[in-house]
């Protein structure tokens, strides 16, 4: 989910935005665009490039377990003929891309992970690219310095297990001819299995609930939750493994959940952590 604060870094004189989703940076290539001849061009045509898209494909790869690459295939095919287009959107939408983000309102355009806003930097001016570099690694100092070690500390835990658990879903609750559309019904459906599990309500239950709230469910998650959930999500993945249906899953898991939130809120090194409310 993108988050709605923004960020902002300078950067050769020009100001950056940088926005959130899932925890992880995004870099506006619109701002990084600004000073340079033919801005309003420039993401296009990098976006036209061949080598982009291959570079785009390996980066999917390794990081998006719903990356369509059979979509992807025909994308690559298509690349370097003149009628070839590609954009942000396109590329979520045809190939389930989680690397590119196209961003409506203020600050909007379209932004990059980070490790894609870098190529990007580097196809731009390797110059800007290293400029770009060391004041994204400043803002990064200057948030721990100030609070942002916690930050640090919460996306790690959110993503302990996650690889484990997706790949569990994929490999035994996904049939191979089940499309994007479908395969992601059932990733959201899992994770809001965990959600009913740990925090007794499913994500749309909540934001009904706190509905002037920044971000969802899990943003607003205390330490000792986002323990419990990462503990949650490698006993599903096994559960799953062991064929067992989705209702008797969440029984167990919600028994374990408060089995664990009862532990740590009884262990003294867990004490300094921010404490929540017990399921009901």
């Amino acid at each position: 989910m993108v988050t709605s604060n923004s960020k902002s870094m300078v950067v050769k004189g020009v100001e950056v935005h940088i926005t959130s989703k899932d925890d992880e940076d995004y870099i506006s290539l619109t701002d990084m665009t600004t000073g340079f001849a033919g801005a309003e061009q420039l993401i296009k045509n990098w976006l036209q490039n061949k080598n982009t898209i291959d570079f785009l494909g390996v980066w999917e790869q390794l990081n998006n377990p719903s990356f369509n690459l059979v979509e992807f295939h025909q994308i690559r095919n298509d690349a370097g003929l003149n009628r070839f287009v590609m954009s942000a959107k396109q590329w979520v939408e045809r190939a389930g891309g989680i690397g590119l983000l196209a961003k409506a309102g203020r600050y909007g355009g379209t932004f990059a992970h980070k490790d894609i806003a870098f190529e990007f930097g580097s196809w731009l001016s390797p110059e800007f690219k290293l400029y770009l570099i060391k004041e994204f690694q400043r803002l990064k100092e200057q948030e721990a310095i100030s609070g942002g070690l916690e930050w640090s500390i919460r996306r790690s835990l959110s993503k302990v297990q996650y690889r484990v658990h997706t790949d569990a879903i994929k490999n035994n609750l996904i049939p191979q001819d089940v499309g994007r559309v479908e395969s992601g019904y059932v990733y959201a459906t899992e994770a809001d299995m965990l959600n009913k599990a740990l925090f007794g309500m499913t994500a749309k239950e909540w934001k009904a609930k706190n509905p002037k709230a920044v971000g969802n469910i899990r943003d607003g998650a205390t330490m000792k939750q986002l323990v419990v959930l990462s503990s949650l999500e490698s006993q599903n993945a096994l559960l799953i493994q062991q064929k067992m249906p989705q209702s008797q899953r969440v029984v167990t898991l919600n028994a374990l959940a408060r089995a664990q939130l009862i532990a740590l809120l009884e262990n003294p090194s867990m004490k300094k952590l921010d404490g929540g409310a017990m399921l009901g």
